[in-house]
C-alpha cells in the first residue's frame, strides 16, 4: 500500500503541481506534435523513481508512465470546447484506475472491489446518487406548477447553476447527518438563507420568493430524510 500511495502522489505532483498551463494549452493546440507532452511523461516516470527510492522498480515505472503517455494522448485528440470538463475526469479516472491495477499486478494480485460486496457502502452509494440528479428531476417536476414569471426570465445567472448548488446542498446535509453533526445543517441553510436575500429585495417579488423557499425546504428535507433512512437501517444491522 505505501508504493500505491508513492506512485498517487507522484502523479499528483507531475499532473497538478510540475505541470505548467503553457503546457497544457501546447499540447491542446499541437496535440501529438508537442513535445510538451513527452516531457510530461518523462516527468511522471522520473517521479516515482525518485519517490519510491527503488531503482529496481524502474520497469514498473516505465510501464505507468507509458499507460499514462496512452490516456494523455487520447484525451487532446479527443478532447474539445464542449467535453472539455467531463474529458478531465475520465482523464483522471483513468490515470487512477490503471495505477491501481499496475500496481496490483506489481503485487501479485487480482483486481477486486470488495467495497461492492459490502451492503453498508452499496446503500451508500444508492442513497448519494439519489441525491443528485433524481431529486433534481422530483423537485423539479413538483414545484413547476408555482414557477414564477420572474424566475423564468432571470437573467445574469450561471447555467444550471442553481441545480449544481442543490446538489451539493443535498450531499452536504447528509454528510451532515451519517456523521452526527446536525449543528453544521443550521449554518448552511443560514448561509444559503444570507445569499438568496439579496436576490429576493431586489426582485420584490413574493410568488419567486415562496417559490425558492418550497424548492429549499423540500430538497433539504429529501436529504435529511434520506440520511436518517441511512442511519436508522444502520441500526437496524440489517446488513
Amino acid at each position: 500500500m505505501i508504493i500505491l500511495l508513492k506512485i498517487f502522489i507522484a502523479h499528483l505532483i507531475g499532473d497538478f503541481l510540475l505541470q505548467p498551463e503553457p503546457w497544457v494549452r501546447a499540447k491542446e493546440e499541437k496535440k501529438m506534435r508537442a513535445w510538451q507532452l513527452y516531457v510530461h511523461v518523462l516527468i511522471h516516470g522520473l517521479l516515482i523513481l525518485l519517490i519510491i527510492a527503488d531503482w529496481h522498480f524502474w520497469k514498473w515505472a516505465l510501464l505507468i508512465a507509458l499507460v499514462h503517455l496512452v490516456i494523455d494522448s487520447a484525451k487532446i485528440l479527443l478532447q474539445n470546447k464542449d467535453n472539455q470538463r467531463s474529458l478531465f475526469l475520465i482523464d483522471q479516472l483513468f490515470h487512477f484506475v490503471s495505477i491501481y491495477g499496475i500496481w496490483l499486478w506489481y503485487e501479485g494480485q487480482y483486481i477486486s472491489f470488495p467495497l461492492f460486496r459490502n451492503e453498508k457502502f452499496l446503500l451508500l452509494i444508492t442513497l448519494l446518487i439519489f441525491l443528485t440528479n433524481p431529486v433534481s428531476i422530483a423537485v423539479k417536476i413538483f414545484i413547476s406548477k408555482w414557477t414564477p414569471q420572474t424566475e423564468d426570465s432571470v437573467t445574469g445567472s450561471l447555467q444550471s447553476a442553481g441545480k449544481y448548488i442543490g446538489i451539493f446542498e443535498r450531499l452536504l446535509v447528509f454528510v451532515f447527518i451519517i456523521s452526527n453533526e446536525w449543528e453544521a445543517i443550521g449554518f448552511l441553510l443560514a448561509a444559503k438563507s444570507v445569499f438568496r436575500f439579496g436576490d429576493l429585495r431586489e426582485s420584490k417579488d413574493r410568488k419567486l420568493t415562496e417559490y425558492i423557499l418550497i424548492g429549499t425546504l423540500l430538497s433539504f428535507g429529501i436529504a435529511i430524510l434520506s440520511g436518517m433512512t441511512y442511519q436508522y437501517l444502520k441500526e437496524l444491522k440489517l446488513f
